[in-house]
């Protein structure tokens, strides 16, 4: 956690003042509606700033329904999202991030406590769309567009809704019943999920049952092969297939040495898994070293909080019996792995492949107008629409970063398109306002407030089951938390400029109204712009002098 606690105190100049007093004011203060960091980081584009002001008043039902209108999955987002909001926040600047993700794990779970349901915005359109695929990203779009008076049926090829949230990512970060709730409540809106239905022919489908458009989310379940010279080789298993038959209660028998070979989050979830499975040594090889790795630096510290042992610069160059020859690897000077010829030998029980995953798009060939990336990837254009009018595709079968937030925000925004599309129309989303940076905010106001600790399971309690190791934020904590945001870029009524004005020239509405600038009083001093905290004013260039 950060604990920078600067000082925030401001130098005051007044023959550097940013007004322009005198006989002619040349400028003049007003207020502006900025885009915060956080919500300029959220893959899913939620309205971060809002549903947080919510929360910090206890307005719990309203900051939910704030948040779902980007988001139908709080309580899960609030578990698996790596929050690059928290990373985007002004406040890590000071302290520490307002804890985003904790608040909308707290509200998401308290929708499932109080039973709060959506309801839809539209009446029915009488337009159907068939999704395929139950993973984030066709969970997000039916929601959308079933809000929106869209009948939607997903077709989903496994057993269980939920996708990679629930048959890749372990339930000790997901428990998969709050899962079930998030998906329940979808469903709810009259979403018809059939499952154990895998489409093999897309435009046979579309045709038999009557749909307007279809969306593509099929996820990418495979995991990806590496060629390596192999004799009698030990057990080698995919980490995508051994997460989803963990998750599917048929876990495999690993023995006591486990080697997983990569350096993702899937990575690091196979190797905590196989710790929980019995393998008393579980060591994870990858050609990189630790400032290079795709994992998020917090999955690497809890698999070594739980016993799991990484062999950075390291690559599997032969597999023979049980032994696996090791290659230590060096980074040039542009930080790719070269080899060393130096080879010593690790035996293993058995080898897991976490190489990345790839789409199964093979039954999309025969479709009109597909076009495919060399690892199956379905291309798209700017309106997630593919090559195949009225065929969208989104999530990560298509050419971009996977996450479960990516995917979900893909859901939302193909959802918009399809909805455009089906009544001939273009969705033409609005800019987005500047960005209120750091240096925008004027914050001797705040008092230092640290960021409120999730409470974990102890790490020798970790390893004797799936059990969720971070524990939710109580009541207090969670509005303490929500309190803790600055209001990047929007004014939150603070009274500051009301109080700073030398003139008078600020009106105030009323409790929620907001204010007015009396431009005849106005001396353009810029007082009110340098005490409003949360860079919500800004001096505007006269269109005329005003003496």
């Amino acid at each position: 956690m950060s604990t920078r606690l600067r000082d925030l105190t401001p130098l005051i100049v007044p023959s550097g003042s940013r007004g322009s007093t005198g006989p002619v004011r040349s400028q003049h203060p007003a207020y502006v509606t900025l885009t915060p960091p956080c919500q300029a980081a959220c893959p899913a584009g939620e309205n971060i700033r809002a549903w947080l002001a919510l929360a910090q008043e206890g307005r719990y039902r309203q900051a939910w329904e704030k948040l779902t209108e980007d988001n139908p999955m709080p309580a899960v987002h609030g578990r698996v999202c790596y929050h690059p909001c928290e990373t985007g926040c002004n406040r890590a600047e000071v302290d520490s991030a307002v804890s985003i993700h904790a608040v909308e794990r707290f509200l998401g779970d308290m929708a499932t406590r109080e039973g709060w349901a959506f309801h839809r915005l539209r009446d029915a359109t009488g337009k159907r769309v068939l999704i395929v695929g139950a993973g984030p990203a066709g969970l997000s779009a039916a929601y959308h567009l079933a809000r929106l008076g869209h009948e939607v049926e997903i077709r989903e090829a496994g057993p269980v809704a939920g996708g990679m949230m629930h048959f890749g990512i372990p339930a000790y970060r997901m428990p998969r019943a709050e899962l079930a709730a998030d998906v329940a409540r979808i469903e709810a809106l009259g979403v018809r999920i059939t499952l154990n239905h895998k489409v093999t022919d897309l435009m046979a489908e579309k045709a038999a049952g009557g749909f307007d458009a279809v969306f593509l989310a099929i996820g990418a379940g495979m995991g990806k092969r590496v060629e390596i010279p192999a004799r009698d080789a030990a057990r080698v298993l995919d980490a995508v297939k051994l997460l989803r038959d963990t998750s599917s209660a048929a876990p495999p028998m690993l023995g006591r040495r486990v080697v997983i070979y990569g350096g993702g989050n899937t990575a690091m979830d196979a190797a905590r898994t196989a710790k929980r499975l019995g393998a008393t040594e579980t060591i994870i090889v990858y050609r990189r070293d630790r400032d290079h790795m795709p994992a998020h630096g917090f999955e690497a510290d809890e698999a070594l909080e739980e016993g799991v042992k990484i062999r950075w610069l390291s690559t599997i160059k032969e597999i023979s019996g049980s032994d696996l020859q090791i290659e230590r690897m060096e980074l040039d000077s542009e930080g790719r792995p070269q080899p060393t010829g130096e080879i010593e030998t690790l035996s293993a029980d058995a080898l897991v492949l976490a190489l990345g995953q790839q789409s199964d798009s093979g039954f999309l060939q025969a479709v009109p107008g597909l076009a495919f990336t060399p690892d199956g990837a379905v291309v798209i254009g700017p309106d997630m629409q593919t090559g195949a009018a009225g065929i969208f595709a989104g999530g990560d079968m298509v050419p971009a970063q996977q996450s479960v937030t990516i995917s979900t925000g893909h859901g939302k925004l193909a959802a918009r398109h399809i909805d455009a599309w089906l009544s001939g129309g273009a969705h033409r989303p609005e800019p987005p306002a500047p960005l209120a940076g750091f240096s925008r905010l004027n914050l001797p106001v705040y008092a230092d407030a640290l960021q409120s600790a999730e409470r974990r399971l102890a790490e020798a309690a970790r390893l004797g089951g799936f059990q969720e190791i971070i524990k939710g934020l109580t009541t207090r904590e969670a509005r303490y938390e929500a309190q803790r945001c600055y209001s990047c870029g929007q004014c939150y009524e603070c009274d500051n400029c009301f109080a700073a004005c030398p003139e008078q020239a600020i009106v105030k509405h009323g409790p929620g109204r907001g204010y007015r600038i009396e431009l005849t009083k106005c001396t353009g001093c810029a007082s009110c712009v340098a005490q409003c905290p949360c860079g919500a004013m800004e001096l505007m260039p006269e269109e005329t002098s005003h003496a």
